[in-house]
């Protein structure tokens, strides 16, 4: 099997932190979006970074398959809302539950009956479950194929070589070639995508059921959805209990870091940590079908108003990421909620609201962007105290996360959403100018209006 040569990315200068510890960080955003629980992909990494490093594999071959397996979920995001739609459901529950079903069509078919529309009135149950029967197999397909392009997409715009892309790309491709989208078979299958999902299976029945469920599951499908020989380095590697243990060390992002080939590894400058923003902003912006290009037009904004404001270019810079990265917490808030035409109850206003929240807690775990943490998860913050998700008031909001909020707010009123059409221009200026010194700043809002018009 042939692999990309592994190169130092152009444009690489001063160096900031390792590119291992940066994505293993937000690879807990990628556990959400698939509601799996937190450290899900690291765990990933590193069973199948064990099975790789017993089996004596090259550095290279070791490099593609940390990062696709760190990185596999990276087009998840892009099929939630449609999953949420066909089986009007909480996507991420029904991702999580649908991971553990065992092999066959009577398990397939009684989870289709009971998971769809649980919640939904009869006729559409009825309507959606009718239609996932008579049309399942291609359904299945085109979310599997929008996520397999998806993510091998994101995966190049992080500047991973195309071994790592394809890997991402066949997540979900059998041995046997039952799987989707292309029905690859045997070693046409990339090596780094049978490890990836070796590990994935292995690690969501291990946390479901423990050590003994996921060798069992394992082993039972050699020959099917893996190759015999990987089943049977995975039961050599897994038969110790230091192996399964090791999952629950708190320490486990080191371990996981420790992994990576030394002779792979890659520093990150600003660069790169520009690209890393804006590859995770596509992750988030595709978890819903009204917000593609959201974060990127409110770094822009953002970036936009902090140099009219006299803010420095290094800050800014960094207020740009902040500003892309702003809704990251919204990959934990199910796409019934997010796509949801008409007002929430009060249970999905508050896990709504939860999404600021959530996006301090992932920035703060990822070095270079910690500092910027605090600003991104206060976008929803008021002048007047009355915003979340701390209640903060004009004395305590800074004044990058005033403009994150001008930004983010004149965006959302311009673009198409669930409940509504985009608004010209004049109006969400207008809508706006009510909102001055009460949610918003009177200043970021001046310098908005006169970059928009």
């Amino acid at each position: 099997m042939r692999h990309n040569v592994i190169e130092k990315p152009a444009g690489m200068g001063g160096a900031t932190t390792s590119l291992a510890e940066i994505l293993g960080a937000f690879s807990y955003a990628l556990d959400l979006t698939e509601g799996q629980p937190a450290g899900h992909s690291l765990r990933a990494c590193w069973i199948a970074g064990q099975m790789a490093r017993s089996a004596a594999m090259s550095p290279v071959d070791r490099y593609t398959i940390y990062y696709a397996t760190l990185l596999k979920d990276l087009g998840c995001s892009s099929n939630a809302a449609r999953i949420a739609e066909l089986y009007l459901t909480d996507d991420r529950a029904l991702k999580h539950d649908f991971k553990l079903l065992p092999q066959g069509i009577g398990p397939a078919l009684r989870f289709v009956l009971t998971r769809t529309g649980q919640d939904a009135r009869l006729p559409d149950r009825v309507r959606a479950v009718l239609h996932i029967l008579r049309d399942g197999s291609t359904i299945m397909r085109d979310l599997i194929q929008t996520r397999c392009t998806r993510g091998a997409d994101i995966a190049r715009q992080l500047r991973f070589p195309e071994a790592v892309a394809q890997a991402v790309s066949g997540l979900d491709e059998h041995w046997d070639g039952s799987g989707k989208p292309l029905g690859l078979a045997g070693d046409a299958i990339p090596l780094a995508s049978q490890f990836a999902l070796l590990a994935q299976i292995a690690d969501v029945f291990h946390r479901a059921a423990g050590p003994d469920a996921a060798r069992s599951e394992i082993a039972a499908r050699s020959g099917s959805w893996f190759k015999p020989e990987l089943v049977t380095l995975f039961l050599s590697v897994a038969a110790s209990d230091s192996f399964w243990g090791a999952l629950d060390d708190p320490v486990l992002e080191r371990r996981v870091r420790r992994l990576e080939p030394p002779e792979t590894r890659i520093a990150v400058d600003d660069d790169y940590l520009d690209d890393i923003a804006a590859a995770f902003g596509a992750v988030i912006d595709a978890k819903s079908p009204f917000t593609g290009g959201h974060s990127a037009r409110v770094g822009t904004y953002a970036a936009g108003l902090g140099e009219a404001l006299g803010i420095d270019p290094g800050s800014v810079r960094t207020l740009r990421r902040a500003a892309i990265l702003h809704d990251v917490g919204k990959l934990a808030v199910s796409s019934r909620i997010l796509e949801k035409p008409g007002a929430l109850d009060g249970t999905e206003w508050d896990e709504m609201r939860g999404h600021a929240a959530q996006t301090t807690s992932i920035l703060s775990r990822i070095a270079p962007f910690r500092r910027m943490a605090a600003i991104a998860g206060a976008h929803h913050e008021r002048l007047d105290g009355r915003g979340y998700p701390l209640g903060l008031d004009q004395r305590s909001i800074a004044r990058e996360a005033r403009i994150i909020t001008v930004c983010d707010f004149y965006d959302a009123l311009t673009a198409d959403r669930p409940y509504r059409a985009a608004m010209p221009v004049e109006r969400a200026l207008a809508i706006m100018s009510g909102e001055v010194g009460r949610a918003i700043d009177e200043d970021c809002f001046d310098a908005l209006r006169a970059i928009v018009k």
